[in-house]
């Protein structure tokens, strides 16, 4: 058995917000996956992964922005990954 990850950074918390960013990762060596290789996102919301069969194992921490700083620019914090096994 093999694991597959995606990463998927969407707009807010909620699983079924649109995804802004992501990056797969191919533990079977199907598929050579790189960052930036296409335009469209895999799913158009974490919803719809779960639909196709990916296992969502880890959600960002929800963290507060500090006093002052509620617009600076930093990482993408909404991060979701999930999985299949093959």
């Amino acid at each position: 058995m093999k694991q597959q990850v995606l990463v998927l950074y969407l707009n807010t918390s909620a699983l079924d917000a649109e995804v802004l960013a992501w990056a797969n990762y191919d533990g079977t060596g199907r598929t050579n996956p790189t960052t930036g290789d296409g335009d469209v996102p895999p799913y158009e919301t974490g919803v719809d992964a779960l639909k196709d069969g990916w296992r969502l194992f880890q959600a960002s921490q929800l963290i507060p922005p500090y006093p002052g700083h509620e617009y600076d620019t930093s990482f993408l914090k909404h991060e979701f990954w999930f999985e299949k096994i093959e």
